[in-house]
C-alpha cells in the first residue's frame, strides 16, 4: 500500500529526478528536514516503488546514437495471439528504448535509437522485420528533439 505524498516527499523527489547523487543530508537541507527523517522518507519510498532506481542519463548523441525513430507496429491476428511472444522479443533490442501497447489503429509503438539510418536499416531488416506476427511497421525519423525529460510533474 501506498502512502499519501506531503510535500516534503514531493520535494524530496523533485530533487532527487534532477540529480540522484545528492546526498541525503544535502536533500535534507534543501527541503528543510533533518537529515535522518529525509533518509527514512527516501528509504520508504523506494520501499514502495515510488523511486524505482536511480540511474545516469547519457545523452545519446555524444556516444554516437544520432538518430532517433518512432516505429509503429501493427501486428497480424496471429501476432497478438501471441502478445507474450513480440513482448519478450522487443524487449530482447537494446536498440528499443520505450515499448507503450496503443489503443486505435496500431498495436505498438517503439523508441528506437541508432547511430544513423544505415544502422537502423540493419536493425530493422536483421531484428525487428524477422520477430514473428508483424503485419506492419511504420518508421518516422526524429529531425530534432524540442523536449526530453525524465522528471514527472510532482
Amino acid at each position: 500500500m501506498h502512502s499519501e505524498l506531503d510535500a516534503y516527499d514531493r520535494k524530496i523527489l523533485a530533487l532527487l529526478q534532477e540529480d540522484a547523487s545528492l546526498s541525503s543530508a544535502q536533500i535534507a537541507e534543501q527541503v528543510g528536514l533533518s537529515q535522518s527523517p529525509c533518509w527514512r522518507r527516501i528509504q520508504r519510498m523506494k520501499e514502495e516503488g515510488i523511486i524505482r532506481g536511480q540511474v545516469t542519463l547519457l545523452d545519446r548523441k555524444k556516444i554516437g546514437l544520432n538518430t532517433q525513430i518512432f516505429a509503429e507496429i501493427k501486428l497480424n491476428a496471429h501476432g497478438r495471439s501471441n502478445f507474450t511472444e513480440f513482448t519478450e522479443a522487443i524487449r530482447g533490442f537494446p536498440e528499443v528504448l520505450e515499448c507503450y501497447v496503443l489503443m486505435g489503429a496500431v498495436d505498438f509503438l517503439l523508441r528506437i535509437v541508432a547511430a544513423d539510418i544505415e544502422a537502423y536499416e540493419r536493425f530493422f531488416f536483421e531484428k525487428l522485420s524477422l520477430v514473428p506476427g508483424i503485419q506492419e511497421v511504420n518508421s518516422i525519423v526524429a529531425l530534432s528533439e524540442i523536449k526530453s525529460t525524465t522528471s514527472l510533474p510532482v
